[in-house]
């Protein structure tokens, strides 16, 4: 669920020693009203655009701010992009889906969440780098690192037009994977070798992402409001860092060099973010477009999970195990609709790869019909002679699908 798009990094990811860099500071590449600020962030800057991959084609604004000026600017991007109106839409449809309650503040805890958790954050609307004045200088340098990258990625690619809600959820989940990933794989590697005094390479390391996910995984504990918060709230948090970090190291090894994840790179869904094959090895398994709606029924909101959020849904209702069943993702959209009666119904169908994957998600998935909230039925059908799964919650009755080119 990608909710609210702050590029930010948690003090969890930061403990890993204070990052020097090498060369002498050029005070032209950083504008600050801060001189020991911009002092080290000059210093840092050139390194790090030269580890992204990326070309620094103007100075960086960086400045300070405390938790009030970030609560405000945190209230004012929730304004924007979960109006009151979409966070109503947005619980009527998850807590019919079974991924989070009818009745939570979804813009507090989002706001709870964020506030204890950000150490920096790079804003594409002003196209400057903030860090939190209560911040250590040890862990400042360190915030310093990631917010950098992502300073240097909007020259080149443009942030915002890359996470806008008109991409749709799962799209911008992939892509702020790439964003968030690009930066902790960059990050990481320079604090690493900051502490080891050598040279290393992270696309070099095996299971890059298994070593860095204990360390992810502790988040879930380590804040309160993240602690207290659905599941897929704190996967939506997670998995850019995670999984992003994992998908770069990927087109790294496979690419050779430094590419960066954007342009013709920037993987369209989350299921290329989890299985990096599909979005870097040609042909590419691009998502399918589907279309839901319920005969009789006006669609009051529609969107789509991804496989993320498929996975997540069945580790949910069915059991951590059940999550493998979302292999085979090719695609999906629900509808939210109401009856004449004004209960609420959703219509939810995913194409897959073929029927075998179909049939699995069916089959694990109809074990626990009793958990949605509502009575609910799902059925394997044949659309366009492509496999798709449908799944009612509520009072649906006749759903209509379509789909939308052919996946490849």
């Amino acid at each position: 669920m990608n909710l609210l798009c702050v590029s930010s990094v948690a003090v969890v990811l930061m403990g890993c020693g204070n990052p020097q860099a090498a060369s002498a500071p050029d005070d032209t590449l950083v504008i600050s009203s801060d001189p020991e600020l911009r002092a080290a962030a000059a210093e840092l800057l050139p390194d790090l655009a030269a580890r992204s991959g990326l070309e620094l084609r103007a100075p960086v604004r960086v400045e300070n701010r405390s938790r009030a000026e970030l609560e405000s600017y945190l209230t004012v991007k929730l304004d924007e992009e979960l109006s009151v109106e979409d966070e109503d839409l947005t619980l009527r449809s998850y807590s019919l889906l079974g991924l989070m309650p009818r009745d939570l503040d979804l813009r507090q805890l989002l706001l709870q969440v964020y506030t204890e958790q950000v150490a920096g954050f790079y804003d594409p609307d002003s196209t400057a780098l903030f860090v939190m004045d209560d911040q250590p200088s040890a862990t400042r340098n360190m915030v310093l690192v990631h917010e950098l990258v992502h300073a240097v990625q909007d020259q080149a690619a443009d942030l915002d037009s890359l996470t806008s809600k008109d991409r749709g959820n799962d799209r911008r989940t992939a892509a702020q994977a790439a964003i968030e990933g690009h930066a902790t794989l960059v990050m990481l590697e320079f604090m690493m070798e900051s502490l080891q005094g050598r040279e290393l390479d992270l696309s070099e390391v095996p299971d890059f992402s298994g070593q860095l996910r204990p360390a992810l995984e502790a988040v879930r504990t380590q804040y309160p409001a993240l602690a207290t918060a659905p599941r897929v709230v704190q996967e939506s948090m997670l998995f850019p860092y995670l999984d992003g970090a994992g998908f770069v190291q990927a087109l790294w090894r496979e690419r050779g060099g430094r590419p960066a994840p954007f342009g013709a790179e920037l993987p369209q869904s989350t299921e290329q973010v989890i299985h990096p094959g599909r979005g870097i090895t040609e042909p590419r398994d691009q998502p399918t477009g589907v279309d839901v709606s319920v005969d009789g029924r006006s669609t009051i909101h529609s969107a789509t999970l991804g496989q993320l959020e498929t996975r997540i849904l069945l580790e949910e209702l069915v059991g951590p195990e059940a999550g493998e069943a979302a292999k085979g993702w090719d695609g999906d959209e629900f509808t939210l609709v109401q009856s004449v009666e004004g209960e609420d119904g959703i219509a939810w169908a995913a194409v897959w790869d073929d029927a075998d994957s179909r049939d699995r998600f069916v089959e694990v998935l109809r074990t626990s019909l009793d958990a949605f909230p509502a009575p609910a039925s799902i059925a394997s059908v044949d659309v366009q002679e492509r496999p798709v799964s449908v799944l009612r919650v509520g009072p649906v009755e006749a759903v209509t699908v379509r789909l939308e080119g052919d996946g490849s």
